[in-house]
């Protein structure tokens, strides 16, 4: 089985946070499982490159990708944890990650007015380098509202995709809230073939918790991935009957999440 973890954050690239410690040692804990993976996260402009030994991967680079009008040359970078043999693609560019010092806020904590062109950004970054590396997920686990809009791109955009088109798409549910809402334009940014407007209407109204329900109505499975969610997302992820993995303690959770894939791969 192939699992493709799509990370918001992971350590020792950005600080020890629950999100953070997922991503470094759930992908681990699944690839000594057996399973074959892939790891992606955003090259926030606060990871320091030298030190983590990052490159430039120049045969997956160099696409541009449109959004809003604008070009955003796509960069790809790679980096490798050794002793746990796992490698981690960086989705990056200049404007939209490289050149911030922080990751989704500013010092003084105002919120980054274009993350809404970074949440697209880095949702099509990871899905058109995995089209270019021809690695069709089986899985596609995706972790932090960064990566919201992958589900809705995988069983829409790309539902006809070989590569994709039967691949299960699990989102992980967090405490990461954010106070306000993306831009009052974000829904207009996805117009892509597949994507109809009634589809995504939790999107004309942007919300940290719009934005969770709309990557949730294109899921196969959830997972509550901390002790306390957004109250309102947690009562939408019930009402959709679907496969739902509880919260696990960190004694467990790598076998739970293990279970998890090989159930929703029966469905």
């Amino acid at each position: 089985m192939k699992v493709l973890f799509i990370h918001q954050e992971i350590t020792p690239y950005l600080k020890e946070t629950p999100m953070s410690l997922i991503g470094r040692y759930l992908p681990q804990g699944i690839q000594e499982k057996g399973k074959e993976i892939r790891i992606f996260m955003p090259r926030f402009g606060n990871i320091n490159e030298r030190r983590n030994q990052l490159h430039e991967v120049i045969r997956l680079s160099g696409m541009n990708m449109i959004i809003n009008d604008t070009d955003h040359p796509l960069i790809i970078k790679v980096a490798s944890i050794q002793k746990a043999r796992i490698q981690i693609y960086f989705i990056d560019n200049d404007d939209l990650f490289t050149k911030r010092k922080f990751t989704i806020a500013e010092k003084n904590e105002d919120f980054y007015e274009d993350n809404d062109d970074r949440t697209v950004f880095f949702s099509r970054g990871v899905i058109e380098t995995v089209r270019k590396l021809n690695w069709p997920p089986d899985i596609i686990h995706c972790h932090g509202w960064m990566s919201s809009l992958v589900p809705l791109f995988i069983k829409r955009v790309f539902k006809d995709n070989p590569l994709f088109s039967d691949s299960k798409v699990i989102y992980s549910l967090y405490d990461d809230d954010f106070a306000g809402s993306f831009n009052a334009n974000f829904d207009k940014k996805l117009k892509m073939p597949g994507i109809v407007a009634k589809e995504i209407k939790w999107l004309k109204n942007p919300t940290y918790a719009n934005i969770q329900k709309s990557a949730l109505d294109f899921a196969d499975g959830i997972v509550i991935a901390s002790p306390k969610i957004n109250k309102d997302v947690e009562k939408y992820a019930r009402s959709l009957n679907k496969p739902i993995l509880e919260y696990q303690g960190e004694e467990n959770y790598v076998d739970a999440y293990n279970e998890f894939y090989d159930k929703i791969m029966e469905l």
